[in-house]
């Protein structure tokens, strides 16, 4: 006889933890990703190698991305949205525009540090042409470096800052930056080590921090350290 008993329904701390457990499958799943179209690009990357080195089978991984484009249009939502909460400093315009300016080109430079392969696949997608990703770029990041140059416009028109062609430094600090993520292998070739190491990042901040103060002729007076903290000559 059929029991007319119903499954017990789960308890809300049963149904956390199944979603603890999806959120921290989904990240080791984008984390292993996310280093697979950096290496591969999109086209050389497959969902049999992701699963593989997530620990899941392909079906498994299928379950929660159906799809190579799918899981591909997440990873780089991620790292947009990554991206853009760490580059939006210029917009303390009251703030003076050298600390703005320090702090803008340090959190450049820590997305590299911490996140490489997250820039370089956003690098490779965009190298390529934006083909996937075109639509959001220009949706969410022209907008934002509008917003950065008309900040850079209002600094010079009030005279806080030299005139600048405010389009082309914003394109050279970007090309500086992430170069150390991009272009790390390179980089380590030069330096003859497996990678880079925290003072090069730091090194490297110092002297894009002074290029860039000294492009929009900010007081010579004060000298920058490694670490982007102000100091008397």
């Amino acid at each position: 006889m059929a029991s007319d008993k119903s499954p017990a329904p789960l308890t809300k701390s049963a149904s956390g933890r199944r979603l603890q457990n999806r959120d921290r499958l989904e990240a080791d799943i984008l984390a292993q990703a996310v280093r697979v179209f950096a290496e591969s690009g999109y086209e050389g990357a497959s969902i049999a190698t992701i699963a593989e080195r997530a620990g899941l089978s392909k079906q498994n991984l299928m379950y929660y991305f159906p799809s190579k484009q799918q899981l591909y249009q997440r990873v780089l939502d991620d790292v947009l949205d990554d991206w853009l909460a760490r580059m939006d400093l210029l917009a303390n315009e009251d703030d003076e525009p050298g600390d703005v300016l320090r702090a803008y080109i340090s959190a450049k430079l820590r997305f590299s540090r911490e996140q490489p392969w997250a820039s370089r696949v956003y690098a490779l997608e965009v190298i390529n042409g934006a083909p996937l990703y075109g639509a959001q770029i220009r949706s969410r990041v022209v907008p934002l470096l509008h917003k950065d140059i008309a900040v850079f416009e209002r600094w010079i028109a009030a005279g806080r800052i030299a005139p600048v062609n405010a389009t082309h430094l914003m394109f050279v600090i970007w090309a500086m930056t992430q170069s150390y993520a991009d272009f790390a292998a390179q980089m380590t070739l030069v330096l003859e080590r497996k990678q880079l190491l925290r003072r090069d990042f730091d090194e490297g901040e110092q002297l894009i921090t002074q290029m860039v103060l000294a492009a929009v002729a900010l007081p010579a007076s004060v000298s920058v350290t490694a670490a982007g903290e102000k100091k008397p000559p």
